[in-house]
């Protein structure tokens, strides 16, 4: 087990090669940014049905041009295991994120979302195990706890899956155990508890909570809640995602091998107290937030009241001690999503106990 900083000065003294599979979404592209700046060389994938270029384009400008030249991009698709090799080639880590969000969406076409999340995990599994790879981490879900009640939430003990997302994501981590048990691959799954931060798109129909949210503020739109605002999550700063990428990229002690972490914060924060950071931090930048106020709406059934993770697997075997809390991640991320959400019609709430102004459910 090693510290954050103790990562970070290794990778400088010994830069590695990396895959970044997603490398233009979200989670994908916070990462690529980090490894450039770190002086490492980074191949990324990405077929763009998540991602956007633009989100390049902000790591370009960022980590500047001599550290841009160590990046090299493949538009591809991991549902094609030709494009999975080619990724993988010459690559000491994988970090797989690529990958079909959201349990509507997977609700609404199965199909898809089974083939990019089994398929073409397999085939990274495949194309990974083939190039000799290091170590394979990959994004899990809390999604797997399903209907399990017990909170905080304990990586051992899991309920039934509560929509094809979820049981393509539980599919992954069973996957991943097989080969480590059948060919002796390193792999490490990262549960991932309600990701924020820079680059999260706000626009479509499955967006997250945070940059909808902050749209709809910023852009004077109505906001609807189901139930009375009290439903909790457990938010975590993409910060503090990024951290845990390189831990369990770096991780040495055999016991933290081939296992599943929570990477969240072990807190709970109410929906209300969410609306009313943000509308804080806002406030002074737009004379109509002041006298915004959401409304709520019947509780939506089928919603998991409350989410919260237990991190003690993560801090012991991995070294994992997030930097920011939720407050401090919406502060550090606000001029981003001044900067960059757009004004839009359509604000429609993805997190779970949350409606659109159309009155159309939303599920992460």
């Amino acid at each position: 087990m090693t510290n954050f900083k103790d990562a970070q000065q290794q990778l400088i003294d010994t830069p590695r090669r990396w895959l970044v599979t997603g490398a233009a979404g979200f989670i994908g592209s916070n990462l690529l940014e980090a490894l450039l700046r770190l002086g490492q060389t980074v191949t990324g994938l990405d077929n763009f049905s998540n991602g956007h270029r633009h989100n390049l384009e902000q790591v370009r400008a960022l980590v500047g041009e001599a550290a841009w030249r160590n990046f090299r991009f493949i538009e591809g698709d991991i549902r094609h295991l030709a494009d999975c090799i080619d990724a993988c080639t010459g690559v000491d880590f994988v970090l797989h994120e690529a990958a079909l969000g959201s349990v509507t969406r997977s609700i609404e076409d199965p199909i898809l979302t089974n083939a990019s999340n089994i398929t073409g995990f397999l085939n990274m599994l495949v194309a990974a195990r083939d190039a000799k790879v290091s170590r394979f981490v990959y994004a899990a879900s809390s999604s797997t706890y399903g209907d399990h009640p017990d909170l905080p939430k304990v990586e051992a003990v899991i309920g039934k899956p509560l929509s094809p997302y979820a049981v393509t994501k539980y599919v992954n981590e069973l996957y991943a155990d097989v080969f480590g048990r059948t060919y002796g691959m390193q792999s490490i799954g990262l549960r991932y508890f309600n990701i924020f931060g820079p680059r999260q798109d706000p626009n479509g129909a499955y967006a997250a909570v945070i940059p909808q949210w902050i749209a709809a503020l910023i852009n004077d739109q109505p906001l609807k809640i189901n139930g009375d605002g009290e439903t909790s999550r457990d938010f975590c700063f993409i910060d503090n995602v990024v951290q845990a990428n390189i831990l369990a990229a770096l991780a040495t002690t055999p016991e933290a091998i081939n296992q599943v972490y929570n990477i969240a914060l072990s807190d709970r924060t109410t929906l209300n107290q969410l609306y009313e950071m943000m509308r804080a931090l806002l406030k002074d930048r737009f004379a109509h937030v002041g006298a915004h106020q959401p409304t709520y709406g019947p509780f939506r059934g089928g919603d998991v009241r409350h989410s919260q993770a237990d991190i003690s697997k993560a801090r012991s075997l991995l070294g994992y001690a997030p930097t920011h809390r939720i407050d401090a991640g919406l502060a550090q991320a606000m001029d981003w999503y001044v900067a960059h959400l757009r004004p839009y019609r359509d604000i429609s709430c993805t997190a779970p106990g949350m409606v659109g102004v159309d009155g159309s459910a939303r599920t992460p």
